[in-house]
């Protein structure tokens, strides 16, 4: 069994969206053959007033379909616009 190290950029809406919020949602839909990093965890400034959230994950690669799975739910979280994986690397 392998395993891929990944983080995620998270972009919400609006800039009135709760950033700490969605952190504190994300441990919560993880689905299975995913840990979430929350030391990597973190919001970062993009332009114009807007902030992202960056997510760390390490994701199980024995099943193709767990990344696909992660960001679905990564998508589905209220507040989010967009969800992209911004780097990965096999541990």
């Amino acid at each position: 069994m392998g395993e891929i190290y990944a983080l995620y950029e998270l972009y919400p809406v609006d800039t009135e969206v709760d950033l700490n919020a969605i952190i504190a949602k994300v441990p919560t839909i993880i689905p299975a053959g995913v840990k979430y990093n929350e030391p990597d965890t973190k919001i970062a400034p993009v332009a114009f007033g807007l902030e992202k959230v960056i997510v760390g994950f390490i994701i199980d690669d024995s099943d193709d379909s767990v990344g696909g799975n992660l960001e679905e739910a990564l998508r589905n979280i209220e507040g989010i616009e967009n969800v992209e994986c911004a780097q990965s690397t096999v541990l």
